[in-house]
């Protein structure tokens, strides 16, 4: 009998696992594959807009997101914590000295893979250079077998927005063939032989005072090491520019979390699918998992739903435009109604199907069409939340570390309740108390 079933690798799942591993539970993760990491930049964007206008202090915008927003499900001084916490999760971590910096208060300005300003809460110290606010000449530096990063464009659209930018293209590979994606030259610059061809083809071209942005592939190991090397050698400031998936940062977040979770005690079960679920009365009581085409029930006192929205394969959207939850089959909300608008043509415009999702109370219990529970004991975190459009809003990791830290915090709390009363599985008691106080701050 696990004390959490988590379903989902993401930011929110992993998040959620490990805080409740940590602390002494007995965790079970199954996910259908990695999670959106490897797809993310590997930062946490907490509020990167509001109407469309940039956020340099997203705390102090959360409340112009309207009370049906997830960030309204925490409890205050949740996301604080959420930071501290993960920025702990790397400090002593399996990559370490490799390290996030940033907080919550503030948002870096940094460059995207196209030259736009993407703003960032908690960053990894290899991107932060990069901060924008320096106002420091910067030297973008491509490479040129790899394809998804284009460093003139990108220098170009830096200086079209007023920032001093140029590129430099290495003709350097780390194998013979043709194009080299993100993880083949991750792999590249954990080797300082590979760093000695980089730095010499540098060496000299660089203009004094000048950064230099390489795409996101620093290593993948050795992140920190390679980083520092190359900082050092070539006497400046140097920082990492996320690239197209596959994403070197959001690897280097999986391996360090599930590291994390393994040597807490918890167990990761990948490709494996979540067909249903099995009751009794209000609570969830195991959940159907199919792997290798056998189906096996996992059973747990509470389960933490994060599978992620659409994008993720969470939600599906069958061919009548009928929204459902895939894995326990939750009440969807926020689908426009039948002959009303599902999407704006813009790209950037306000989405109506952008805020479906599962609405949960502030104990981040899943609600039906009446506004009561659907389940006791089941915890919905990350972008399977109704109410947010993460990407307008730049808050897709915000929402999943916050609701996943918090999600961690109920079943901790629920734990140590149930300890204090000789009930080590977790009574309904403790189970309710810790839903009306709102464990996760």
């Amino acid at each position: 009998m696990n004390d959490a079933v988590v379903i989902g690798a993401g930011v929110a799942g992993l998040t959620a696992a490990t805080r409740i591993a940590e602390a002494g539970g007995r965790v079970l993760v199954v996910a259908k594959g990695i999670g959106a990491t490897h797809l993310a930049p590997g930062t946490i964007d907490v509020l990167g807009r509001v109407d469309g206008e940039p956020v340099e202090r997203p705390l102090e915008a959360l409340g112009r997101l309207g009370a049906g927003h997830p960030y309204a499900r925490l409890p205050a001084g949740t996301l604080a914590a959420a930071a501290e916490w993960w920025r702990g999760r790397f400090a002593d971590g399996p990559l370490a000295p490799y390290a996030y910096t940033g907080t919550v208060e503030t948002s870096l300005p940094l460059p995207s893979p196209v030259g736009a300003v993407r703003r960032s809460a908690l960053v990894p110290e290899t991107m932060a250079a990069g901060d924008l606010r320096r106002g420091e000449p910067l030297c973008i530096v491509g490479l040129r077998p790899l394809r998804d990063f284009h460093a003139p464009y990108a220098a170009d659209n830096l200086a079209r927005q007023g920032y001093e930018a140029r590129a430099k293209v290495l003709d350097l590979a780390p194998e013979p063939r043709p194009d080299v994606n993100s993880l083949g030259y991750a792999r590249a610059f954990d080797d300082a032989a590979f760093r000695d061809r980089v730095v010499a083809e540098l060496r000299g071209r660089l203009a004094p005072g000048e950064s230099a942005g390489f795409p996101a592939v620093l290593g993948l190991r050795r992140p920190h090491a390679a980083w520092d090397d190359l900082e050092r050698r070539l006497a400046r400031r140097v920082f990492e520019i996320p690239t197209l998936p596959p994403s070197v940062p959001g690897m280097r977040v999986f391996a360090t979390l599930r590291e994390r979770l393994r040597r807490a005690g918890a167990r990761v079960i990948l490709n494996a699918i979540v067909t249903g679920a099995e009751r009794t009365g209000d609570r969830v009581t195991g959940v159907r998992v199919k792997v290798a085409a056998r189906e096996v029930v996992h059973r747990g006192d509470w389960i933490v739903l994060a599978t992620g929205g659409f994008a993720s394969g969470g939600l599906e959207l069958d061919s009548t435009w009928v929204a459902r939850e895939v894995a326990l089959g939750l009440p969807v909300h926020g689908v426009p109604g039948r002959g009303e608008a599902r999407f704006a043509p813009g790209y950037l415009d306000e989405q109506p199907m952008a805020r479906a999702g599962i609405q949960v109370d502030d104990g981040l219990r899943p609600l039906g069409p009446d506004g009561a529970r659907a389940a006791e004991n089941v915890l919905v975190a990350g972008a399977l939340l109704a109410g947010a459009e993460p990407w307008r809003e730049g808050s897709g990791d915000g929402i999943s570390l916050g609701t996943g830290f918090h999600a961690g915090g109920i079943v901790v709390g629920a734990r140590s309740e149930a300890a204090d009363m000789g009930n080590t599985s977790g009574s309904i008691e403790a189970i309710e108390r810790s839903g009306a106080r709102g464990a996760g701050a």
